[in-house]
């Protein structure tokens, strides 16, 4: 399958999946990494919001919060993503394709995070194998924006359903360091 029929499969999946169906995996994949060292010795975090029956993120970021770290979101400005923080919900706005992103036109509402590279990232994506290869949504923002933020460490996110066999990957495509489902952490 190339890319292109991978997503139709996974938008298809998406669509068919029930709400408490994707808050229930959603639940079991944060709790995978709520456990993690990585997300216990981390002072803030990075996370995508999520958009469609994606992997819900608006849970995590509230236990975020409640374990006192920093929650930074992206936003597209043009061609490339930065990320800013936000303190609660209510500092987004609907930007790009309908996705929530900061309110960054109030100076002082939110803060640019971009040179906090300690941060782990939540990646989302459309499909993954068990190499981590990805297949994202097309833009290649998050593989841009990785490739000059290297020092991050990469978590990405999915259902079970989003895991193939094999994904197409191209030279500039970045794998995360960790991929996290609802039964399993692949590394």
């Amino acid at each position: 399958m190339d890319k292109k029929e991978i997503r139709k499969a996974v938008f298809s999946r998406r669509r068919e999946a029930s709400d408490e169906e994707v808050q229930r995996s959603s639940e079991a994949i944060f709790s995978r990494i709520t456990a993690s060292s990585c997300y216990q010795s981390a002072a803030s975090v990075f996370c995508y919001m999520d958009h469609k029956h994606e992997v819900m993120t608006r849970s995590f970021i509230e236990q975020c919060w409640h374990d006192g770290k920093k929650v930074a979101v992206p936003k597209v400005n043009g061609r490339d993503m930065n990320f800013y923080y936000i303190e609660y919900f209510g500092q987004l706005e609907k930007g790009i394709m309908g996705i929530l992103e900061p309110i960054t036109h109030c100076p002082g509402v939110v803060r640019n995070a971009d040179e906090d590279e300690d941060a782990p990232i939540i990646v989302p994506g459309v499909a993954f194998d068990e190499d981590r290869n990805r297949c994202g949504y097309g833009g290649g923002y998050y593989d841009k924006y990785l490739s000059g933020h290297s020092c991050h460490t990469t978590i990405a996110v999915a259902f079970e359903f989003q895991i193939f066999d094999r994904i197409p990957s191209d030279e500039h495509d970045i794998r995360p360091q960790y991929l996290v489902t609802e039964k399993r952490v692949i590394h």
